[in-house]
C-alpha cells in the first residue's frame, strides 16, 4: 500500500456526496468524466487520504473498456467487459458518482441478472504496452473466438464443442427453438442429416446465457 504523504492522514471510508453509500479501499466505484456524454470511468479504490484542509482524495486503480485498450474493442468483448489496468492515479473523491460491482468471468457468467453497475473483469492490462495477462484464453467454435457471454451459443451433442448460430448457418430464432443439435462433422460421422438435429442451445436464465465451458 502507498504510504501516506506529509500533511496527509489515511481515512477508512468516504461517503459519497448526497447518497449515504460509503466507499472504502478496495471498492469500484464510477468516477464522473469530464465529458458528460461519456460513461462513467470505472476505478477501484487503493486509499483514501485526507489533507489539512479536509479535502479528501483517492488512489485509484483504473479499469479500462475494450475500446480504451491499444486493440480496441473486439467481437468477443462482452459490452460491461472491463480490463483492470496498471494505470494509477489520485483524484479528489467528489468525482465518485457512485459504487460498482466487478465480478470475475466466471462469477458474472453466473448471474441470473445483470444490473446496470455489474460488470467483469477476466484480463489485466498494461497501458503502456497494450499486454494482457493472461495472453491466452479458451476459444470455441469454426471461429475460434472466446466467450462472449452476451452471445447465445449451441452445443453440439457429440463434439460438446459450442457454436454461433451464425457460424452453423442458423438464426438466434433457429437456434432457441432446437431440442437438439449437432454439428457437420459429427452429423457426418453419425450419418445423420443437419436438419434432424435435435439438441438444446445454451439455457437461458431470465434473459441472460448461463456458461457454456469453464476458462482454463
Amino acid at each position: 500500500m502507498a504510504k501516506t504523504r506529509p500533511g496527509k492522514r489515511d481515512l477508512d471510508s468516504y461517503t459519497i456526496r448526497g447518497t449515504n453509500k460509503v466507499v472504502r479501499a478496495g471498492d469500484c466505484v464510477l468516477m464522473r468524466p469530464s465529458d458528460n456524454n461519456t460513461a462513467p470511468y470505472v476505478a477501484r479504490v487503493e486509499k483514501i487520504e485526507a489533507d489539512n484542509r479536509n479535502n479528501v482524495k483517492v488512489r485509484v486503480r483504473w479499469y479500462y473498456r475494450p475500446e480504451e485498450s491499444i486493440g480496441g474493442r473486439r467481437q468477443f468483448h462482452g459490452a460491461k467487459e472491463l480490463f483492470l489496468s496498471d494505470h494509477y492515479d489520485v483524484q479528489s473523491a467528489h468525482t465518485i458518482e457512485g459504487k460498482c460491482t466487478v465480478h470475475t468471468f466466471k462469477n458474472y457468467t453466473k448471474l441470473e441478472n445483470v444490473g446496470a453497475e455489474d460488470y467483469y473483469c477476466r484480463f489485466e492490462y498494461k497501458a503502456s504496452t497494450g499486454a494482457f495477462a493472461p495472453d491466452r484464453v479458451a476459444v470455441y467454435c469454426k471461429c475460434e473466438m472466446p466467450y462472449n457471454p452476451d452471445d447465445l451459443m449451441v452445443q453440439c451433442e457429440g463434439c460438446k464443442d459450442w457454436y454461433h448460430p451464425a457460424c452453423v448457418n442458423m438464426t438466434i430464432e433457429q437456434a432457441k427453438m432446437l431440442d437438439h443439435f449437432l454439428c457437420s462433422e459429427c452429423s457426418s460421422r453419425n450419418d445423420v442429416k443437419a436438419s434432424d438435429n435435435t439438441y438444446p442451445p445454451s439455457p437461458l436464465t431470465n434473459g441472460k446465457l448461463e456458461p457454456k465451458r469453464r476458462k482454463k
